[in-house]
């Protein structure tokens, strides 16, 4: 081989080692969902993706189990340890029974925060909450009222038994209940975050309570069961669906009559917010303790709490005059 060939190998291997060194030195962030296929955290992924183009040095893994069972994440959370992931962001399917598993991952020095639903704070260093949980709560039951000023009967669709975010929300709804006079909470029901059961949930609700005239469902996958099954029961005009959920999922709903309003934040945003609190928490930028300061990019900046959590923004409401402004972006 001449000089010029072994120079030219040489350069060659010092800039593949080069590449690898600099692929090897992005942080990478393991955003986790409920479960993988629901369309809230699929537009939450986009958005951890552009946090990502824009601080330039992340690679996110978007993953999550197959259902919302705290059983399935406790697996994937295991599988990110051993992968030696840089953080974890997490949605979580139950508020305690994660506590484990992620203490262990934050023992390995793996950077822990949740987002949207809430792990209890021995499991993560700082939590995300997609708005302030009060203000979540009231808008709820004010979506529902705001059509029933005569008063009635509503029925809530909830995720699972253990969601730590809508068993919340719920909680602040129960507060505020006293605001809105005539209006009575007849049953509660769980779709477990799953299409069928969310549907045949809302139908029970629906035969249980002849009368009832709107149902909540704080759950983008419950709120659009809930909607076609107010449809096939030719319920529309009668019973009012209402809650959290997204434009693009809701706008047939919307058009139908089954629901006159709904709200939600943007899961791009609490995506891309999760990932920026997780990036600066893992690299030292800032600090997870009560009154810190930590920036959420374009978001702007958030103040954790007593408890290490802080509020994005506040829930937006979308009806027939705006729908179609935001159904073609999530």
């Amino acid at each position: 081989m001449n000089r010029i060939s072994k120079l030219t190998m040489t350069v060659a291997m010092a800039t593949g080692l080069m590449a690898h060194a600099a692929a090897a030195e992005d942080m990478r962030i393991a955003v986790v969902a409920k479960a993988l296929g629901i369309g809230f955290f699929e537009a939450a992924a986009k958005g951890a993706e552009e946090a990502a183009e824009e601080l330039g040095d992340v690679q996110i893994i978007y993953t999550g189990p197959t259902n919302t069972t705290a059983e399935g994440q406790i697996e994937v959370i295991n599988s990110l340890i051993a992968q030696r992931v840089d953080a974890i962001a997490i949605s979580a399917n139950d508020t305690d029974a994660l506590v484990p598993t992620l203490k262990k991952a934050m023992q390995r020095g793996i950077t822990v925060v949740s987002w949207d639903s809430g792990v209890a704070e021995d499991g993560r260093m700082a939590h995300l909450n997609p708005s302030s949980n009060p203000l979540i709560g009231n808008m709820i039951i004010k979506l529902a009222a705001d059509e029933l000023p005569e008063g009635g009967q509503v029925g809530l669709l909830s995720a699972t038994t253990t969601s730590t975010n809508q068993n919340i929300w719920i909680e602040e709804m129960n507060k505020v209940m006293g605001d809105y006079p005539g209006i009575e909470v007849v049953g509660t029901v769980y779709g477990d975050d799953l299409a069928d059961k969310s549907y045949r949930e809302a139908q029970g609700l629906m035969q249980s309570h002849p009368d009832l005239d709107a149902i909540i469902a704080p759950t983008s996958v419950g709120i659009v069961a809930a909607a076609q099954a107010v449809v096939d029961a030719g319920r529309v005009g009668q019973v009012n669906v209402t809650g959290l959920g997204l434009p693009s999922e809701m706008a047939g709903a919307i058009e139908s009559g089954a629901s006159k309003s709904f709200a939600i934040w943007n899961p791009i945003d609490l995506g891309y917010s999760a990932t920026m609190m997780a990036y600066h928490l893992a690299k030292g930028d800032a600090q997870a303790e009560p009154g810190a300061e930590i920036s959420i990019g374009r978001m702007g900046t958030v103040t954790l709490d007593e408890t290490n959590s802080a509020p994005m923004a506040d829930p937006f409401v979308y009806d027939s005059s705006n729908i179609d402004e935001f159904k073609d972006i999530f």
